[in-house]
């Protein structure tokens, strides 16, 4: 049933997205006001209203996953190495590398596409997975991985490929991100599928439940979209060259990621549901964290800060159009074994 239901979501999504981002752009361009009031309510220097929304986008997920499934998925470490490998050694390395070809001469610039290619996701990922049908338990594990490692891996790496030494990246934004977007989620959901699946049963809890839970998912993920792109709207529409510019090295580094990570799971004979897991995980960025951090070190009007926010402008139609991709391709997987 809630597949059914996503199915029909699905069907306007484009249509949806595209809305609330031309919303969005409009605000951050005739009421710069809003988005500036929106920046504006933080609690220890993570956006609320983002938060919030990126906690409804996740919580949906996670309540389709029986952690029995969790364990299962645990002991199958490839898809884990997998992921640790693309975003921890592949892409910051490819993004730094793109931003001061494409970029140079811009260090403000520069430094906030390599913040973002510092990013994982680990937040709206879920939902994109559960849109492309993917592994949700295996997703979860590469997912929980990600966000340790940001925590121990983040500000160093940062200091690294940004050449300065000692940056003052700030380890409690890093760690409240991942409290917030991670483990709260991973809670909640946890403890709603104990007390509701035995006192409601199995079918009322994925019928009902979850069908009413993903239609919050959805709208949060339109009010995100709505938000993000309040807060550089003006910048965006009113110099779409500069735009360009800046997206770039994004676009490439896209490509380039879901290329490689989507063809290698194929070779590598993987089923379909773990191949889009690692290649979504894969080629997504965290870009609230992103966002934050740029603008915490460089300000909100930097080109820091800009260039992070036009990462999600590319990055959310381009995901979703891995997602359709991804679900016309998948009877391809596994790859059929030579004769």
């Amino acid at each position: 049933m809630t597949e059914k239901k996503l199915g029909i979501l699905e069907k306007y999504l484009t249509v949806w997205i595209g809305l609330c981002i031309a919303v969005g752009l409009l605000l951050g361009r005739f009421a710069p006001g809003f988005g500036q009031y929106l920046d504006s309510l933080k609690f220890a220097q993570i956006s609320i209203p983002i938060g919030i929304c990126l906690f409804f986008m996740m919580y949906p997920t996670i309540l389709g996953i029986d952690f029995m499934d969790v364990k299962k998925a645990a002991k199958n470490p490839r898809p884990i190495m997998f992921t640790v490998f693309a975003n921890w050694i592949i892409a910051p390395a490819l993004m730094t590398l793109l931003a001061n070809v494409f970029l140079a001469g811009h260090p403000d610039y520069i430094a906030g596409v390599i913040l973002l290619g510092l990013s994982p996701c680990t937040a709206m990922v879920m939902w994109w997975m559960l849109l492309a049908k993917g592994d949700m338990a295996q997703g979860l594990i590469n997912t929980a991985v990600n966000a340790v490692m940001m925590i121990v891996l983040y500000a160093p790496m940062a200091a690294f490929y940004l050449g300065v030494s000692g940056i003052p990246v700030p380890w409690d934004l890093i760690a409240m991100s991942v409290v917030f977007f991670i483990l709260l989620p991973v809670a909640a959901g946890a403890l709603t599928r104990k007390v509701l699946i035995p006192a409601k049963g199995k079918e009322w809890f994925d019928d009902v439940f979850r069908a009413k839970a993903g239609k919050i998912s959805f709208v949060a993920l339109l009010v995100t979209l709505v938000v993000l792109f309040s807060l550089q709207g003006n910048i965006i529409l009113t110099d779409p060259l500069l735009v360009l510019f800046i997206a770039v090295p994004n676009l490439i580094h896209y490509a380039v990621m879901i290329g490689w990570t989507y063809l290698l799971g194929w070779y590598m004979g993987w089923d379909y549901p773990t191949a889009i897991d690692c290649t979504i995980i894969g080629s997504s960025s965290h870009f609230e964290v992103a966002i934050a951090v740029a603008t915490t070190l460089y300000g909100i009007g930097s080109g820091a800060a800009l260039a992070t926010v036009i990462g999600p402008l590319f990055e959310v139609p381009l995901m979703l159009s891995l997602v359709r991709f991804g679900l016309h391709t998948c009877g391809y997987f596994p790859r059929r074994a030579k004769k």
